[in-house]
């Protein structure tokens, strides 16, 4: 049996110095760094790395490492059974390898990988009350062609130190989650507010889905809060503790998306130094959230369909597929269906993403919600602001009630905090009045042109509102419209519209 009191005092000292550095981290990425780190220092080793065990997906992920090549190492994965690190997964006993050239079960592309040859390595696993977490692995001792028995003994010991912290901090990060989630439900947030008929119908369907894997489809205008009932559907499931990744497809340049989806291998393209884990792969055993879904190219949306059907991702520039466990929820504000009919979007991709259709409705459908969401972003904004919460006047929320809001919840929530801004006096906010809000809500619409169709006074509405609302902004305002700023110039010049004062 191995004492420690077996153990030299440099090695005593060494592991007292790690333990301490250790336990000083925060959160598991920090901590993972901080293992590694004393790791090499501990085991005197040129590098060191820690590799995690991904149980969902059943891969090996270096999670962290130090050396000359650690940056090409840190999110490479491989199968859970594979190289000496598998060996120790599944016999959970640590293992010294002195001529790893000769071990079978050696993981030759890290080597090449790395561009440096493995001539000794100690693996030990990481366990926590009985749990495998991963392991943690130390290569070619400086001054030394080889690691000794006391160097695997030394190693047994450091990994009992680095499992516990490991696993703290897993825990650290998991009740962190928890707590964020907790603070957000008592402030509010991530509640879709609003009690009326519409809005009960789609709180129903979302507690439906929520438990189960279905893929989930959120359509309605822009406004309406599709993210939010993204973020509820994952928070309801039993993927909460995992991460919720949203990704924006209207706001990703076209020739970056594939890589920013899928990820990419380093040398794929020019300015491609190292290995980039996409979004898919971030949102390993959590939710992906794939907002403006019909912006997608098609050859994108090839590519999601192999993801929904196989649940395989190819990285940019890959030579093996990347098995994937995540929840998609698309979302889109416009009518995919029509899309698909005129073939901008592919009709196999609608089908798997239509499985469970929930539909947004717009603020105008749910007038019966909006004193309520006034006391909510209200409340919210004065916290934000660092104020107390004005009192809204009945005029003003009259007028509040009565407006069709064409950018629906999210044109309401810059209306109000443009009103708590003006309702700021020098001795503190007063009430929200007529006068604190924009002139379309107040005074009546003008009048629409001789002969303009209802169509045509229907968007010339729309665009007015949205210039209202962004304070005459015109990115802001095509943003919250949908369109392109050019768009925009075309129907204001179209409707001869100008600022009032201009």
């Amino acid at each position: 049996m191995y004492r420690s009191g077996d153990l030299s005092a440099a090695a005593l000292s060494a592991l007292v110095d790690a333990s301490a550095a250790i336990n000083s981290a925060r959160g598991l990425d920090e901590t993972l760094s901080a293992i590694t780190r004393a790791a090499a220092a501990v085991m005197n080793a040129e590098q060191a790395s820690i590799i995690m065990l991904d149980r969902i997906r059943g891969k090996q992920v270096f999670k962290a490492a130090v050396g000359d090549m650690a940056k090409r190492l840190v999110g490479v994965e491989y199968d859970a059974g594979v190289g000496i690190s598998g060996k120790v997964l599944a016999s959970g006993q640590a293992v010294i390898v002195n001529d790893v050239s000769r071990d079978k079960a050696h993981y030759k592309e890290i080597d090449e990988l790395t561009a440096r040859t493995t001539r000794s390595l100690i693996a030990a696993p990481l366990i926590h009350k009985g749990g495998k977490l991963g392991v943690v692995e130390v290569l070619n001792p400086l001054g030394s062609p080889r690691f000794g028995e006391t160097d695997l003994e030394l190693c047994r010991i450091f990994a009992n130190l680095a499992a516990i912290a490991a696993a703290n901090a897993e825990l650290h990060d998991r009740l962190e989650r928890e707590n964020r989630g907790l603070r957000q439900v008592l402030r509010g947030d991530g509640l879709m507010v609003g009690d009326s008929p519409p809005m009960r119908k789609v709180k129903d369907l979302i507690a439906r889905v929520a438990p189960t894997t279905s893929t989930v489809l959120l359509l309605g205008e822009t406004g309406t809060g599709k993210e939010l009932a993204a973020r509820m559907v994952h928070a309801s499931s039993g993927r909460a503790e995992r991460p919720f990744i949203p990704v924006n497809c209207a706001a990703l340049p076209e020739s970056l998306m594939e890589s920013e989806l899928f990820g990419h291998e380093a040398g794929a393209f020019t300015g491609a130094a190292a290995k980039k884990l996409g979004r898919f792969e971030l949102a390993s055993g959590g939710t992906i959230f794939l907002d403006e879904i019909a912006e997608a190219p098609p050859e994108i949306q090839v590519k999601l369909l192999r993801v929904l059907e196989d649940r395989e991702i190819m990285p940019l520039g890959g030579v093996r597929v990347v098995a994937t466990d995540v929840r998609v929820i698309a979302a889109s504000n416009r009518d995919l269906a029509a899309e698909m009919k005129a073939g901008r979007f592919r009709d196999d991709l609608f089908y798997r993403l239509n499985v469970f259709p929930v539909t947004l409705p717009p603020l105008r459908e749910r007038r019966g919600d909006i004193p309520i969401l006034v006391e909510h972003f209200v409340r919210e904004l004065a916290g934000e602001l660092k104020m107390a919460p004005p009192a809204v006047a009945p005029e003003a929320m009259a007028a509040l009630a009565r407006h069709d809001f064409p950018g629906n919840v999210r044109e309401l929530q810059n209306v109000l905090e443009r009103a708590c801004l003006l309702c700021l006096g020098p001795e503190g906010p007063t009430r929200i009045g007529l006068e604190h809000l924009p002139g379309e809500l107040v005074s009546p619409p003008a009048p629409p042109a001789a002969g303009e169709s209802a169509l045509a006074q229907a968007e010339r509405a729309a665009v007015l509102d949205a210039l209202h609302a962004s304070d005459w902004n015109q990115t802001r305002a095509a943003k919250a419209l949908g369109i392109s700023r050019d768009n925009l110039r075309y129907r204001i010049k179209k409707y001869g519209l100008s600022r009032p004062g201009d």
